[in-house]
């Protein structure tokens, strides 16, 4: 009469075993996710069902002794989704972020995901999410390579060389096949050179590290931002080739003249609207606009130079062949990606499946029978 409850438990370890890393089916998981939102078959947070998530923003100052104080990229965030289609589950990331944790030899972002039954709530499973998160960012740009970029592309340029422009370039990878050079663009040239080793032995492709921001943009036919927050990055529109295809994953900016110029296809317009929304109920929206991705193009959208978020073109609109995604080789293509929960839980999803399928994971227990019906 009291069902048991039982839900899966995957560490990092489990979800490698069980395929996180598998760049090219991510990709796959991922266009079906955009076209899912192309649809409408999804939920997130927020009474407009588009939000990214609550964050939980310290303060500068407080006089609680224990409370934590702001620091860089100090934060913590629920992101709440539902995902249909042949998903047709809810889930959570929760999302832990400090600067300050490379002190202590730790990623700057600690992540789990719970994935829940749509109906009762129940548990289905809980995951280490690091590598799920960046498997899945990385997968984005993937997808709008595929649609957007040239197929002969044959320079690519990383522009910021972290982890997320790992998980960023194995995904464009999957979808270009005629890479002959990679340019890797970082402030510390070290980690330049260091990323640039891990694509030649990685990838078999000639690659260059480079610390000067001109050299990671100029003459590149592919280029994948992951720059960091802390020091958003700048371009010139004159180092952009004709025919050049820019995937933004993190915060950049460049001249108004190639803003206004290139074709902007953005990840999803609602999400888009929600964190203007969220600009406007700042009551800082200048600020608000400085601090995420998409803030120069909604400076510009404002002033009149760019059309409206709803009469523009989301990348789930281009796969679900509603809207033209590249339409000649030599238009110039940025692509804005900010990020949404709907990735996680399709990309989650399917992993579980795959622990599932092979017998891996530890099986908790939440209740023999509920104390109260």
């Amino acid at each position: 009469m009291y069902p048991r409850i039982d839900f899966l438990y995957l560490s990092e370890p489990d979800m490698i075993a069980a395929g996180v890393l598998d760049a090219e089916r991510c990709v796959d998981v991922c266009e079906e996710t955009f076209s899912l939102l192309g649809k409408g078959d999804y939920l997130m947070g927020g009474a407009n069902h588009n939000n990214h998530g609550m964050n939980i923003v310290f303060p500068k100052e407080t006089k609680f002794p224990n409370m934590p104080v702001a620091g860089p990229d100090r934060r913590f965030a629920a992101m709440p989704g539902y995902l249909g289609g042949r998903f047709n589950v809810c889930g959570n990331k929760w999302y832990g972020s400090n600067h300050a944790n490379a002190e202590k030899w730790l990623p700057r972002s600690i992540l789990t995901v719970m994935l829940n039954d749509k109906d009762t709530g129940a548990p289905l499973a809980l995951m280490s999410a690091n590598l799920l998160s960046a498997a899945r960012t990385g997968a984005v740009p993937g997808v709008a390579a595929k649609h957007l970029a040239n197929k002969d592309a044959k320079i690519v340029s990383v522009v910021g060389c972290g982890p997320i422009n790992k998980a960023s370039f194995s995904a464009i990878m999957t979808q270009l096949k005629a890479v002959q050079k990679v340019v890797c663009f970082d402030l510390f040239l070290d980690k330049a050179k260091e990323f640039a080793r891990w694509i030649h032995e990685t990838h078999a492709v000639n690659a260059v590290g480079v610390d000067e921001p001109e050299a990671g943009f100029r003459d590149a036919d592919v280029i994948t931002v992951a720059a960091s927050r802390l020091k958003p990055l700048h371009f010139k529109d004159e180092w952009i080739k004709e025919g050049a295809t820019i995937l933004v994953s993190g915060p950049v900016n460049s001249d108004e003249s190639f803003l206004t110029s290139a074709k902007i296809v953005y990840d999803h317009t609602p999400l888009q609207e929600a964190y203007v929304e969220d600009a406007i109920a700042s009551g800082d929206k200048e600020a608000y606009y400085n601090g995420v991705i998409g803030g120069p193009f909604y400076h510009l959208i404002d002033a009149g130079k760019l059309p409206a978020l709803k009469d523009s073109t989301g990348l789930g609109d281009v796969v679900n062949g509603k809207k033209p995604g590249r339409e000649n080789a030599k238009e110039r293509v940025i692509f804005i990606a900010c990020g949404m929960v709907v990735f996680d839980i399709s990309w989650g999803f399917e992993v579980l499946g795959n622990a599932k399928a092979i017998g891996i994971g530890q099986t908790l227990n939440l209740w023999e029978k509920p104390s109260q019906g």
